[in-house]
Parts: C-alpha cells; sequence; structure tokens
C-alpha cells in the first residue's frame, strides 16, 4: 500500500494500544469513541520508520472485549451503573496480521491511528489483489465479497478441499455445490469450464438429485446477493441424474420415488465384475484389509478375471453358466468348499478357517448387491457411470442403498475415473469430486481399497486434473495425508470435543469458539496464501434442494440416456432387442 492509499481507506476506528504489547503479527487497538469493531472486520494502521518509507500493517479483528476503566472490584460495576463512581467504558480489539507492505516486520506504534478497511485496502489486505482468478465463494461479516484462489483449487498451485461439520447443521454439502456453481459459473476457468465435470455422490435422501431445477423459493434478495458476487442465480444447466436398479426389479428401473424424469439406472454386468476385478470392493469395510482372507479375495478375483467368459448377458465358468450374482458367489462357495478345486480358486498356503471366513462374507453380500450386479439385463443398454460421457454434473445417488453398496459403488466408481484420467494423460478437463461422510470411506485406522483410490486421488489427483471436495462430521477421524493434502479447509458448525482437536489448530482460539454457535450458512475458510481463517456467508441456494422447491427443469435434462438415445424407448424397460416382444 502506498500513502496514497492510506488517505482514505476507511473511516478512523480507533488507536494501538499502549497498555498491551503490540507485536508485527499482532495487536491490540482501542476502539474510539462512537466507534465499533466486530469479529473478522478488517483494519490497517501505519508505521513510520525513519530513513524508510511508512510501513502498512493490515489485520483482521480476531477478538473483541469491553471494560470499565476505574473499577477495582466487581461489584464497582453497580456503583458505576448508579453514577456513584467514576469510570468509562472502553472496548478493544485483538487483531491478527495478514499482510505487511513493504514486509518490515516492525510492530505498530501504540496510539497510531487504526482504520476499517475499505475498498482496495481491503482487497490489499486479504490478498485478493494477488489472486489473478478469484472465486467468489460468500459475502464476509461486512457484506462485501470474500475470494477463493483458483490456483489452491484447479492443481495451478494446489487442490482440493476438505470441509467439516455437525451433520445437519453445518450445511457442508450446500456449499460444496455453491463452491461448484460458482467455479462453473464465475469464469474463473475460461473455456476450461465447458468441458469441466463433476461427480456428486448424494448419500443422504434425495436432495441433490433436483440440481438443474430452479428454486421456487428464489426471491429478489437473494438475487441481488448472487449479483454481489458477479453470479447469476439459477440452477445448474447441464445435470445428469444415476440411481440403483430397484430390488427385484427385473427391468432395472431406477429406485427413486420424488424425480421420475431424467435418471438412468447404473449396474455393473457379471462380465464387467470378473473382467475388471471388482471383487475386491465387495470388501471395503477398513477392518477388512486387517484379515487374512485378503489374500483369498484378491486369488478369487484373478481366477474370474481369467477364466469367466461372457454368456448370454452372464458368465460361464468351466462351462457352468451363472445368471446373476447369487448364483456367482455359490460357485464361488463351491469351488472353495471343494477340496480339488480349492486350491485353484484361493492358493495352496491358504487355510481352511481362511477361506471359510472369506465365503461367509461373500455369502453375506448376496443380499447388498445382487441388484448391482446384474446378469439379466442387456449389456449394450446404457449403464455405466462415464463422466466423459454424461453431463456437467453427474449425480450419483446412494441413499438407498445399505452400507456394504455404497462402499461398493463408489469405490468402483473412483476406480474407473480415476483410471480413466490416468490414461487420458492430461489434466484438462477437470473432474471435481464431491464426496460427503468421508471418515467412513477414508478412516484414520485401518486400509480398503476406497481409501487406496482416495489417497491416490489426494496425492495424485492434482496432476490428473481430478479434484476432491470431501466433507465430514469429524477431520480427526479422516486419514491424515488426504486432510494434509487438502490446500482448502472449510468448517462449519462443529460439536465441542471436535473443534479441540489438533486438526482444526488453524482456527484461531476465538473462531474455535465460534465454530460451535455458527448458524447454517456460516463457513470460515482457511486458504494458503491468507494467514487467517476468513468468516463468510453463502446465498441460499438458486437451484432445489428438495422436491417441493423444484420448479421446472430445462427439457433436455428431463430424458435419460437410454431415452436420448432412443426417442421411444421406455426406462426400466430392460433394453430389449428390436425382436422381443414389445407386450
Amino acid at each position: 500500500m502506498t500513502d496514497a492509499d492510506l488517505d482514505s481507506p476507511g473511516e478512523a476506528v480507533g488507536r494501538v494500544l499502549g497498555t498491551a504489547d503490540a507485536t508485527p503479527l499482532q495487536f491490540w487497538t482501542a476502539v474510539a469513541p462512537g466507534s465499533y469493531l466486530q469479529l473478522d472486520d478488517v483494519v490497517v494502521t501505519r508505521r513510520e520508520l525513519p530513513d524508510r518509507e511508512p510501513v502498512t500493517i493490515a489485520g483482521v479483528v480476531t477478538q473483541v472485549r469491553a471494560r470499565h476503566e476505574g473499577a477495582q472490584f466487581d461489584s464497582d460495576v453497580f456503583a458505576i451503573a448508579d453514577g456513584t463512581l467514576p469510570a468509562q467504558v472502553q472496548e478493544a480489539a485483538e487483531v491478527t496480521t495478514t499482510r505487511v507492505d513493504p514486509e518490515l516486520y516492525v510492530p505498530p506504534t501504540p496510539g497510531a491511528v487504526v482504520f476499517r478497511a475499505e475498498g482496495d485496502a481491503r482487497a490489499r489486505a486479504l490478498h485478493f489483489d494477488r489472486m489473478e482468478r478469484r472465486i467468489p465463494m460468500g459475502m464476509g461479516r461486512d457484506g462485501v465479497p470474500v475470494y477463493l484462489n483458483a490456483d489452491f483449487l484447479d492443481g495451478s498451485r494446489g487442490a482440493h478441499v476438505s470441509i467439516s461439520g455437525i451433520s445437519g447443521v453445518a450445511t457442508k454439502t450446500s456449499f460444496a455445490t455453491f463452491l461448484l456453481y460458482s467455479v462453473f459459473r464465475s469464469g474463473v476457468l475460461g473455456g476450461d469450464a465447458v468441458n469441466a465435470k463433476a461427480l456428486i455422490f448424494n448419500v443422504k435422501g434425495e436432495d441433490l438429485l433436483f440440481l438443474d431445477h430452479p428454486n421456487t423459493r428464489l426471491d429478489d434478495p437473494t438475487r441481488a446477493a448472487y449479483a454481489k458476487l458477479g453470479l447469476s442465480a439459477g440452477a445448474f444447466p447441464d445435470v445428469r441424474v444415476y440411481a440403483p436398479p430397484r430390488v427385484g426389479d427385473s427391468a432395472g428401473t431406477p429406485d427413486v420415488s420424488s424425480r421420475l424424469t431424467g435418471v438412468d439406472a447404473f449396474y455393473w454386468t457379471l462380465s464387467e465384475f470378473c473382467t475388471d476385478r471388482l471383487l475386491p470392493y465387495v470388501f471395503a469395510d477398513a477392518d477388512d484389509e486387517r484379515q487374512q482372507y485378503t489374500m483369498v479375495v484378491h486369488s478369487v478375483a484373478a481366477h474370474l478375471a481369467r477364466y469367466a467368459q461372457p454368456a448370454d448377458g452372464g458368465v460361464s465358468i468351466d462351462g457352468v453358466r451363472l445368471g446373476s450374482y447369487g448364483d456367482l458367489v455359490d460357485h464361488i462357495v463351491d469351488q472353495l468348499n471343494d477340496d480339488e478345486t480349492r486350491s485353484d480358486w484361493a492358493g495352496s498356503a491358504v487355510g481352511l478357517g481362511t477361506v471359510n471366513a472369506f465365503a461367509r462374507r461373500l455369502i453375506g453380500s448376496k443380499k447388498d448387491l445382487a441388484r448391482l450386479i446384474r446378469g439379466d439385463l442387456a449389456t449394450r443398454r446404457p449403464h455405466s457411470i462415464n463422466t466423459s460421457e454424461s453431463a456437467q454434473v453427474t449425480v450419483v445417488d446412494l441413499h438407498n442403498l445399505p452400507d456394504r453398496a455404497q462402499r461398493f459403488v463408489v469405490g468402483v466408481t473412483l476406480k474407473s475415473e480415476f483410471e480413466r484420467k490416468e490414461k487420458s494423460g492430461t489434466a484438462k478437463p477437470l473432474l471435481f469430486v464431491v464426496l460427503d461422510e468421508l471418515n467412513k470411506y477414508a478412516p484414520r485406522e485401518g486400509s480398503s481399497p476406497i481409501k487406496e483410490v482416495l489417497l491416490d486421488i489426494a496425492e495424485r489427483g492434482r496432476s490428473l486434473g481430478v479434484i476432491l471436495i470431501g466433507a465430514q462430521q469429524t477431520a480427526s477421524e479422516v486419514e491424515r495425508r488426504i486432510v494434509t493434502n487438502s490446500a482448502i479447509r472449510v468448517v462449519g458448525r462443529l460439536d465441542p470435543a471436535e473443534a479441540s482437536r489438533p486438526e482444526y489448530g488453524f482456527l484461531p482460539p476465538a473462531q474455535r469458539q465460534r465454530a460451535l454457535l455458527a448458524k447454517p450458512g456460516t463457513m470460515f475458510v482457511n486458504q494458503p496464501d491468507i494467514p487467517v481463517p476468513l468468516c463468510l456467508e453463502f446465498p441460499f441456494p438458486a437451484w432445489a434442494t428438495r422436491v417441493s422447491e423444484a420448479g421446472r427443469a430445462p427439457s433436455e435434462t428431463l430424458r435419460s440416456i437410454t431415452q436420448s438415445a432412443d426417442p421411444f424407448a421406455v426406462v426400466g424397460s430392460g433394453g430389449g432387442t428390436d425382436d422381443d416382444i414389445p407386450f
């Protein structure tokens, strides 16, 4: 900042306190009578130096206090209130330094005038002027936009976002979707925004199935808030929804109740299950990898990949045709129970107890995975989740699936998407992956196939253009390397016990306390080039978050992939051939 900048950076609100130590990184300011400072206000002051240009010190208010000056005892407050004891109220604010310009780290002089930073002075104090590409995240406490440096999101200098907070109160998923909307619609990606993709796993209810529907509750103040952020208020224009087939439905009808159009069923054929070696993802619990039978899992998967042959929608193994997942499981168990074939499937060095433990877990998976691994549906019918061939935003609905099935879908989908990006050999177009309940899929203890994929994304995804936006109630229970590799850390409402964990050490003490009280829509965002996390509020979603809010969606999103390929097709018809009897 120059002298000209400080001629009118904003209103004068106080002076640097002389009764408390002032350091280059933190100082207190006495608030002038008739003025006030609140938490998160941005202030600026100047230190004159001999034979050097003045040093401008800017910072964010991280604590505010008020006290009676002239009182000695607690009971003096009553005498002061009655007017019998002279005293005055004095407010003071703690300021944590965010920028020193030029970089001469000297303390501010006690008595120096402190200004509330506005306009360009505020932008400089928060380093917004150094951000070549700024993503609007919401409004600060002063009602002025707050920005995220796109370089730390898209992989240029960093990548990945970690969002923590109490379920149902912290609005983690709402903030993740707003961040995606801002990335896609703010113009920060330039021409790359057209081809950029997002993969969202919907794990709770059907709230994320209506991202392409405008919100009927959208009002003029909310539209004005979007306009202030440089965004138009509207729904996501290009969305594709996938849902699992209904239980016991031979036609493969998507298992959704609130959205009846524009939904495709996803599943894997028995041939794909065997050829792509998907068996390890059936055993995706973190505890499973600590069991000895994991060697059986990989041995059986290799055997299936080697000997299973496609056969009329199912597979044939050693001349035996298998038409369902249950048939495949029963055949594997029979072969493992046979003394003559056991070593061919499980290996010769595995004990019978280990084989039986594997068989019990495999049998237990039949109920959960039977509707996802099919041998009765046409293989040529579109059924794969592939973001490169889908819309800009792909929503995969998991909320009707049991826990084991959810893990299987997440693991296999992330594996295939990451492998596809590896084969492409380029980071463009970007793929944003939004995954809630990250502590379930990548817990701190143990290992699993899903955790390995997520670790790969966290550590190598930046170079491949795969950006993880992970949300969890407790960051302390998520694998450390995933949290550490997240350049952007976001905190909403926290549980008191969780707030005390070292994973939230980047929050100043006052912000830790405030996180216990934060209302929905209030987030604390930490990014590498700003020393203090910024408190912000993001606007109400302009897209429907439940069926009761859903307006009319664009016509192009109301047709499934099956219907897009054949306008006369009926969703869930099973994809029969032209020669099939239509009734």
